[in-house]
Order: C-alpha cells, then structure tokens, then sequence
C-alpha cells in the first residue's frame, strides 16, 4: 500500500464512527481556537506597543535622574538634612506650588556627560503654559508632552517637530482638534495657535507657534509636543523673576548613547552611572512592565488551552483504541495479506494527525473570523479613542505553529493505538469475537 493510500484510507477509517470522531475534534477545535485567539491578542496589543513606543522615548536614549536616598525607609524615618544635596521646584506661582524633588545640577550634567559611553546629555526642561487657543475661538487647557522632542510621533497629518527649525512649533493630539475649531487633521496643518504662559511674577504672556503635525492618541504618551525652540522661549518666560539660582536645577535629563550599542554594553553605562549616585532607564525598561502584565495575562490564557488540548488527546487515544478494538480482524486480514507491522502503525498514526489537523484549522480558522470581527468592533468602539489599535491581529506564521503543535500533540496521543495495532499477531487477529 503506498502512503497515498494510506492516508487516503485513513481520512476515511476517521468517520466510520462519526459521533466518537466529532467529539474528540470539537475538543481539539476549544484548544485551538482558544490558542489561536490568545496569540491574536498577544500580537495585537504588542504591535501597538511597539508602534508607541516612540511615544516614551527613543531608542538611543536614557532618562537620568538623581538616585533614590538608601540612607532612608519607612521603617527608620526621613534621612538627615544634607545640605549639599540640591533640590528642585516645579516652577509656579501663588495658585500653582511647586513640588520639590532632589535635582540635577550643572555639575551632576558634567558627571554624567563624562561617562564611558554617553554622547552628550541635555537637562530636560519642562514648562507648564496655561491655555492654548485657535483665532479666538476659545482658550482651552494644554497639557505638554515633555518627551516629544526625543519621539517619533504616530502622525494623523503634517511632519514631526523640527528642534533645528527656527520656527515655533507645536504637534496637536488629535483630541484637541474639535475644541479648538479645526475641521479636520489636515485643516490644522501649518495654522498658528497662541499660547498663553505666566513667569514666575505672575504675568501672563503669550507666545504664537505653527501647527506641524497632528499625532494619533497613544496609551503611552499624552499632550502637545513642543519643538525645542519653543520650549526654550516658554520656559525662559516662566523662569522671568525666579530667584537667582532657580533654574540651574533639572528634574530629569536626557543622555544619547550609540544607537549601535549591546545590550551588555548600555547595561554597563547604567551600572557606571549607578555607581555615581544616578538612577537611569531606557525605553525598554519603561515599558518592560507593560509587556510582562502582557505576556503574563497571554500565558494564562495559553494554559487553559493548552489544558484543554491534552483533555482532546486522550480523546484522540480513546477514540483510536475503541478502533483498533473494533477493528481487530480487519487489523488481522491486512496483515495476512501482507501489509506489515510498520504500514499499520503508519496507517493508525495517521488517522490520529488528520483528526489534529481537522479539529486544529477548524478551530484557527474559527478564531480568525471570531477574532477579526470583535476588534474591528472594539476599534469602532471601546478604542476609537486610540487609533490603530487592533486588539486581536492574526500572524500566518503563527497560525501555522499552531496548527502544527496541534498535530504533533495528535501524533503523540496516537503512538499508543497505533503500537497496539501494529503489534497484533495476525492469526489471533483473524480468530478474534
């Protein structure tokens, strides 16, 4: 018999016992659609992970700031005063206090620009404008992006900030459109907004800036984003009337590496500036957390699948020995004829893959469909607030793995049956009630 005909035979020999065959691929088609699904999600919200994470930060990039006191916990009380620490205030006025915090100094951007493997570093400068508005249609409240000088934005319209650019510029989130009277994404395009900020003597200025670009919503990064020309003239208005002293302080700052460098490599400039007293973090230490909730909740899920596909195999073992039992003498006649042992186990082991792969693409195919409708319905919905989004995409390739480890699971659930087929003497097959 050659292996057309077996597997021929095979696909055949399945649905003798119909009802036994379609329970055990229905138990096989949860498993699969169940996997199938959870790495839908697991892709999904990854890839828009991915695609925001410009929204943090770049990739070249560490935010450094002044290490946490170890000196101090909750248990012993505050540490004492040092004098030689230097702090930092949000800069405000009588309704906006600020906050102190320990600070960056002129000196510690020295320190950390001397450092084995950093490029250059510049003092993050944050600033808090008070209202934005659009031809006098109304001033509204602003939040700013302070990371939007170090991202590439996910644009709706326009271009992404330009720090070189002599020209104020600002990227709108798209949330901001309505209120302010824009039409449209593309409408807002090279329109100018006012900005109104108030120094640190409590009078308010306004500084006019062009609309560059409009960026999409992300779960990662919210506000206006400022070129660095602006942001330079905002805050040196807020700064106006600061004692002296004031703004030598920075909360944050950022340093460049080579973009080319190791993981060991940025691993070991962390490690340089932790010994100098700095806490640093990249991009991917940011959003590590992300992912890990991410990879957690996916693996449980994948658990219960993977549960439910070792319950289908002994499904599938069942069902194979049930036929073997009921098909002893056939067993017995194929054998005397001369089919050997080997052909018969080829024969049985390929029954058990065709009811793995049935169940298995049923099942991924189930998910595809189930899984493309309710994110197209969640995008339309729940997450139209983030455009982009797919909660659930589909990878062919890992539909394929899927569908493969499946089989293999149905492969392995049928050696036993097939074993005992195989190993059946063929007299006693034939005398066998």
């Amino acid at each position: 018999m050659k292996f057309i005909d077996i597997v021929k035979t095979a696909i055949a020999n399945s649905f003798r016992s119909k009802l036994r065959t379609g329970l055990t691929v229905i138990a096989i088609f949860i498993g699969a659609f169940t996997l199938t699904i959870t790495s839908g999600i697991g892709t999904g919200v990854t890839s828009y992970i991915d695609t925001q994470v410009s929204a943090i930060g770049a990739a070249d990039v560490l935010t450094v700031s002044k290490a946490a006191d170890s000196t101090s916990s909750t248990t012993d009380g505050p540490a004492a005063y040092d004098p030689s620490k230097a702090t930092t205030v949000s800069l405000g006025n009588g309704s906006r206090p600020g906050t102190t915090i320990q600070a960056l100094t002129a000196k510690d951007l020295t320190k950390i620009a001397k450092t084995t493997g950093i490029l250059n570093v510049d003092p993050s400068v944050r600033v808090t404008p008070d209202y934005i508005e659009y031809d006098g249609k109304g001033k509204f409240e602003i939040i700013v992006n302070a990371t939007a000088t170090l991202t590439t934005a996910d644009l709706a319209a326009g271009a992404q900030l330009d720090n070189s650019s002599t020209t104020d510029q600002i990227l709108l989130p798209t949330t901001y459109l309505k209120n302010l009277g824009f039409a449209s994404a593309k409408a807002a395009i090279g329109q100018t907004v006012s900005i109104g900020i108030t120094d640190y003597a409590g009078v308010q200025q306004e500084v006019k800036a062009t609309v560059i670009g409009v960026q999409n919503e992300t779960i990662l990064g919210v506000g206006a984003g400022l070129n660095q020309p602006l942001t330079d003239r905002l805050h040196t208005i807020e700064v106006t009337g600061a004692p002296a002293g004031a703004t030598d302080s920075y909360a944050t700052a950022t340093a460049n590496f080579d973009i080319k460098s190791t993981p060991a490599e940025i691993t070991a400039i962390k490690d340089d500036l932790a010994k100098q007293g700095f806490a640093s973090q990249t991009v991917a230490d940011t959003i590590g957390s992300f992912q890990t909730v991410i990879n957690v909740i996916i693996g449980v899920l994948n658990a219960f699948a993977v549960i439910a596909l070792i319950a289908a195999g002994f499904g599938i073992i069942n069902t194979l020995l049930m036929s073997v039992q009921e098909r002893t003498r056939e067993i017995g006649l194929m054998k005397a004829m001369g089919m050997n042992g080997g052909r018969v186990y080829t024969l049985f082991s390929t029954e058990a893959v065709f009811i793995g792969f049935l169940g298995s693409a049923l099942g991924a195919l189930a998910a595809v469909g189930v899984g493309s409708l309710v994110s197209n319905i969640l995008a339309d919905g729940v997450f139209s607030a983030l455009p982009g989004l797919q909660v659930v995409q589909f990878a062919p390739s890992s539909i394929a793995i899927i569908i493969g480890v499946v089989m293999l699971i149905a492969f392995l659930a049928g050696t036993l049956p097939a074993r005992a087929a195989a190993r059946q003497n063929p007299i006693d097959a034939l005398r066998y009630e």
